[in-house]
């Protein structure tokens, strides 16, 4: 989301109310990142126009589509397991299901899919959607459908998302697509193509319906928000071609932040993901303005190392990121940071690996996500470094990140105990249904038992105990934010 695309969302099928008059049937899957989950909405919403109802049951699906992450190996390798499944299916119990890949991995491996490996009977780039139907019907003409033309537009922002599998409280809403940094590791600008925004008059309408139909949360969404930028349409990177009243008149990231917080102050707003170099002082003094803006920053950082940095094109240092974290800190005193590390980047040494957990000490972030180095094909390190730490040296020092992050992750629940937070309610707590699951401000989940108190309602909670990745304690009323 980055979020440069990491495996934050697990697959999983989806599933929308269905219309009586449809009787076409699709079952839709998603890995990945939450840009990939949001997308995957749009696609429902398009197919549900034309005459698709979603449904849980592989077997009797017409059309099987898995919407795909390529950012590392693992992702790639558990889409091809389940096309293994799809194709299986195919085979033996439903010779009319068509099966369709959308997303990252489409565009990557388009003509493997479908002319290579003959596995697939339709390629979609996250681009384009809106040609469905007209997939759908080459398809039925017996022809190979592909469509993975990258836009230079912010191509969906006309289109409702249908709500997939929602709890009716939280919704993604993508502001922005693509992305111009060029990190030597990621494949989200060839697969995504370059940096647009979205109309933000768009955005508010969508929001708009999301707050008439009940929500309560919004996560404004794209592969770097901090570098929204709408000037009319087009690419980021043809902004100085623009007018003097196209530039005069621009939205920027924090302007359309305030525009939502003052738009829905009864609305608990996110963003994601942010990158550090164009993370400006403005964005933290509107979180810090608006209460209803949650202190929370996912804030990949990638590694602790400056020469790793440089090998990445991560475009900041070491020093210029702590600069960053203690600013945040400081105009945001309650704030959560959480982070993105690769471990094995090639050519990363022993002091490499330990800059990167002499960074993670400093900042103490409350939670992360970390992955070993996996070479992706197409990507500058891919073409240009050799993949050269041993896979067992990666293992060990992936091991050590978790392990650290475990402590500062412990460390940084156990300041909330004793404290009162408001918590969101999204859902029944897992463990017990007597007890409540919800995220407070900082994105940390907090449980606390039911008594009568539902899904959806803001409550404040008097934190008692604590795990590393989860706050315990008792509501003591209802918050000012219902």
């Amino acid at each position: 989301m980055e979020k440069e695309i990491d495996e934050k969302v697990q697959g999983q099928s989806l599933v929308l109310e269905n219309k009586p008059e449809n009787t076409k049937k699709l079952y839709i899957e998603s890995y990945g990142c939450a840009m990939n989950f949001s997308d995957s909405e749009i696609v429902a919403s398009i197919l549900t126009n034309e005459g698709y109802n979603t449904t849980q049951i592989l077997e009797e699906a017409d059309l099987v589509l898995v919407n795909t992450c390529s950012i590392r190996d693992k992702a790639e390798q558990t889409v091809r397991k389940r096309l293994e499944k799809y194709n299986a299916v195919k085979r033996d119990i439903n010779p009319k299901m068509k099966v369709g890949v959308l997303g990252c991995m489409a565009e990557r491996l388009k003509e493997q899919f479908l002319e290579q490996e003959k596995i697939v009977d339709m390629v979609v780039g996250p681009d384009a959607y809106k040609d469905l139907p007209n997939l759908l019907a080459e398809i039925e003409d017996g022809r190979d459908a592909i469509n993975v033309i990258l836009s230079k537009e912010e191509t969906y922002g006309d289109i409702s998302p249908v709500r997939l599998n929602s709890n009716g409280v939280s919704a993604f809403v993508s502001i922005t697509r693509g992305c111009d940094n060029m990190c030597t590791f990621c494949v989200v600008p060839f697969t995504r193509g370059r940096e647009r925004s979205r109309e933000p008059q768009s955005i508010m309408t969508e929001i708009q319906q999301l707050w008439d139909t009940g929500y309560k949360e919004i996560t404004l969404l794209g592969q770097n928000v901090d570098s929204y930028l709408w000037y009319g349409g087009g690419l980021k990177k043809d902004f100085d071609k623009a007018t003097e009243m196209q530039q005069a008149t621009a939205v920027k990231f924090e302007q359309l932040l305030e525009m939502v917080a003052i738009g829905f102050p009864k609305m608990r707003i996110r963003f994601s993901t942010s990158n550090p170099q164009d993370m400006h002082e403005e964005v933290l003094h509107i979180i810090a303005k608006y209460p209803n803006i949650c202190n929370h920053i996912h804030l990949p950082v990638q590694s602790g190392s400056n020469r790793i940095l440089k090998e990445m094109n991560r475009l900041h240092t070491r020093e210029e990121y702590m600069h960053l974290i203690d600013n945040i800190k400081s105009i945001i005193p309650n704030v959560c940071i959480t982070q993105d590390m690769i471990a094995g980047f090639p050519t990363e040494t022993e002091e490499d690996h330990q800059d990167t957990l002499s960074l993670m000490d400093y900042v103490k972030y409350s939670f992360g996500y970390m992955y070993s180095y996996s070479e992706r094909p197409g990507t500058l390190a891919g073409r240009k470094m050799e993949d050269d730490v041993p896979e067992e040296t990666k293992a060990r020092r992936l091991q050590e990140i978790v392990d650290l992050q475990r402590s500062h992750s412990a460390f940084r629940t156990q300041e909330f105990l004793g404290q009162t937070v408001e918590v969101l309610v999204e859902k029944t707590s897992k463990k017990s249904e007597n007890d409540l699951s919800g995220r407070n401000s900082q994105s940390i989940t907090v449980v606390f038992p039911k008594e009568h108190y539902k899904i959806g309602d803001f409550v404040n909670v008097k934190i008692t105990n604590c795990t590393s990745g989860t706050l315990i304690g008792e509501a003591v009323g209802y918050s000012e934010m219902n």
